[in-house]
């Protein structure tokens, strides 16, 4: 991945590499399933819904039970997602010091509303971090892997695409941030394996200790 241009910004995805929510997630994700009809393994659930949205969650059930769902069909299972969140939600291991050592405007670009990514944040002591430079797939038309999301917290913050380097876990993030002419650093010790990061175009970490080090190299005049 070399360096065309210095490092104008980070675009950090929330869930997976900022909070350790994609295993709770995946969990209520096949309960919740389970109990519309659906049963699927953790596997096929990475692969058709980890860094996606929840509009295109919904189209997916939809598409398979061959119905509409209500507009509140989502209201029985919040209650889940909270529980679980309030009770075990971490922040991803070694993320906050790798934000700490990192020089130069950060920001979050995710799939998640803007009222649970502030939750997420809030829970696990990151939105300090953050505040007031919070994106989410609600503010565009097409969520991952497009790359709206990502152009446009570019754009807010008022950085050429490539000088923007995310930070993502997943291959639709991957994708979308390829798409919009950025340099992706793909964290692998999540749901998604380290390979199918590497397949989608990105840089792999396996510790967020490396993230800095990585940035850096990334903004030396070679690119190492």
């Amino acid at each position: 991945m070399p360096a065309s241009e210095s490092i104008g910004l980070v675009i950090f995805d929330c869930d997976g590499v900022l909070v350790d929510s994609e295993r709770l997630s995946i969990h209520v994700d096949r309960r919740v399933l389970a109990d519309l009809g659906w049963q699927l393994s953790v596997e096929q659930i990475v692969d058709r819904f980890v860094g996606r949205s929840a509009a295109h969650f919904r189209s997916e059930v939809e598409a398979h039970l061959g119905r509409t769902l209500p507009d509140d069909w989502e209201a029985p299972y919040q209650g889940w997602y909270v529980e679980a969140f309030e009770r075990d939600l971490v922040a991803v291991p070694g993320v906050s010091a790798a934000i700490d050592a990192i020089d130069g405007p950060i920001c979050v670009g995710s799939s998640g509303s803007h009222a649970k990514i502030r939750r997420n944040l809030g829970l696990t002591g990151l939105l300090p971090h953050f505040e007031g430079r919070i994106f989410s797939a609600d503010d565009v038309e097409h969520g991952k892997p497009a790359p709206d999301l990502f152009l446009h917290a570019a754009a807010r913050m008022g950085v050429e695409p490539s000088r923007c380097v995310v930070v993502e876990d997943s291959r639709p993030g991957v994708e979308a941030a390829r798409a919009a002419g950025m340099r992706v650093i793909g964290y692998g010790s999540g749901m998604t394996s380290p390979h199918r990061l590497e397949q989608a175009g990105a840089t792999v970490v396996l510790d967020m200790a490396e993230l800095p080090g990585v940035l850096r190299r990334l903004s030396s005049p070679a690119g190492d």
